[in-house]
């Protein structure tokens, strides 16, 4: 006896819809490898249907006052965390992720951003009015831009949605957001409760695939496209943009540095790294992946890690020890897996290496010593909970590979010398460093890379500037 699917859909003009021309696919439960719902295949039509409707709501949403705009963002938060019972059901059927910690990882920082974009939407800087001429006085108007086409990642679908949709609204834009074909449920959540607030268009979701997503970047009326996930789907959207010369927001991979100088509290370091190298299965662009220790504490360090890695456990959504969940699909599962099966004959597995059961696509906790710096598991991002370890003999070379990559989105320094860590800070060349710590972000810091991690900031005011444009208006005194 077959379970019947629930039915997801689009959010289009103020109405859920399916597509119009019928066509769904089914959305998988990573943890168990079975469809729980479908979602619509959108086509051609539906990404038009939503277009118009941000378009036609855009002019009304742009002229309300900031603080309207800071309102309905506040009302949002409050209405996030009244209904985050279902936020996080919904995000953990899409991810599997651990349950209490969606809850208490993911819920709080969400909301919190919300609140700090409807602050942002009433703080619009600009430089100061003045006779730049004689005669003449001169202002800066700062404007949205228009209509933004957002396509969003399956690692985090809830937070990486907040990302994109905060800023767009506070700053006066209307949104068009197509989440992950994988992970479409929490979005389509999201959708009703900002339906509740927001006047029909300014928010829109169509769920689909690749082509779907081209499909928004390609459509004449964005006058944006910001997108997270892979390189090579930057690079496609970044060229799709280019016909008509959009603005273009690029969040893409990282292939993180943690640099470990021998001063380190190695006990302190190894617990720290291994946790932001293994929280939510590694699937993070700012994953604490690839660590370089100081050749004399190399081989304690390893162990240490090692044994760390064999005590980290991945499970179940309901279980409490865990401290991730699966990869987020079966695809990802096979990718993981390719990087170790093609490890050079140089390399060690220390710990992991292998598929955790056969049900759902779980991984285990892994590192990997003995690696040179042109190995391909150094090179290119493997988006897995594996850590890779090389031994460096001194700062110069550690700067060298920690730069070797055509990554810049993260990066730490682990040392108790400040001026150490100070010259770091400056040579690494990725868009965040951190110091005896690795990945908490805040609302009010930017994220956001160099290289191939691709340009444009989310959080912080700079992330929220990304959403608007500048105007220069001239006067004359004399008139």
């Amino acid at each position: 006896m077959s379970t019947e699917l629930r039915r997801l859909r689009n959010y289009i003009d103020g109405e859920f819809r399916d597509a119009a021309d019928g066509r769904t696919t089914e959305v998988v439960n990573p943890a168990t490898g079975e469809a729980y719902a479908t979602a619509p295949l959108s086509g051609q039509s539906d990404v038009d249907a939503a277009m118009a409707a941000a378009a036609a709501a855009f002019p009304a949403w742009r002229d309300t006052t900031p603080a309207e705009r800071q309102r309905a963002l506040l009302k949002i938060a409050d209405a996030f965390e009244e209904r985050a019972e279902d936020l996080i059901a919904a995000e953990v059927e899409n991810t599997g992720k651990p349950t209490g910690l969606t809850r208490s990882e993911e819920i709080p920082p969400m909301v919190d951003q919300i609140r700090f974009f409807a602050g942002a939407a009433r703080m619009l800087e600009g430089r100061s009015a003045g006779e730049y001429m004689e005669g003449m006085t001169s202002i800066i108007r700062r404007e949205p831009v228009g209509v933004c086409a957002q396509v969003a990642p399956w690692n985090y679908p809830m937070m990486m949605a907040v990302w994109k949709f905060a800023p767009a609204i506070a700053a006066g834009n209307t949104v068009v957001l197509k989440p992950s074909d994988t992970t479409p449920a929490s979005t389509v959540l999201m959708a009703e409760i900002l339906g509740s607030i927001l006047p029909k268009g300014v928010f829109n979701v169509v769920t689909g695939d690749r082509e779907t997503g081209r499909m928004m970047v390609e459509h004449p009326t964005p006058a944006m496209a910001s997108i997270t996930g892979s390189v090579r789907a930057g690079m496609q959207v970044a060229a799709s943009a280019a016909k008509d010369v959009k603005r273009v927001h690029l969040e893409l991979g990282g292939k993180a540095p943690v640099v470990v100088f021998e001063d380190t509290d190695i006990a302190k370091a190894v617990e720290d790294i291994s946790v932001a190298g293994f929280f939510n299965a590694g699937q993070d662009c700012t994953a604490a992946t690839r660590v370089l220790v100081q050749h004399s504490i190399h081989d304690e360090f390893v162990a240490a890690l090692a044994k760390a890695a064999a005590e980290t456990k991945t499970g179940q959504p309901d279980d409490e020890d865990v401290l991730y969940g699966p990869l987020n699909n079966s695809n990802q599962l096979a990718q993981v897996s390719g990087f170790i099966e093609r490890l050079p004959a140089h390399a060690k597995v220390e710990a992991g290496g292998h598929r955790v059961g056969d049900k759902g696509y779980f991984y285990a906790p892994t590192v990997v010593s003995g690696l040179n710096q042109d190995d391909e598991i150094i090179q290119k991002e493997v988006f897995g909970p594996v850590i890779t370890v090389q031994s460096f003999t001194d700062e110069e070379q550690a700067v060298e590979w920690a730069n070797g990559v055509e990554y810049a989105l993260a990066s730490s320094v682990w040392t108790k010398d400040h001026s150490r860590a100070m010259r770091l800070s400056k040579a690494l060349d990725f868009g965040c460093v951190w110091i005896n710590t690795h990945i908490p972000l805040v609302a009010e810091m930017p994220h956001g890379g160099f290289k191939k991690s691709g340009y444009g900031k989310d959080l912080s005011a700079y992330g929220f500037d990304d959403y608007t444009r500048i105007k220069h208006v001239m006067t004359s005194l004399d008139a």
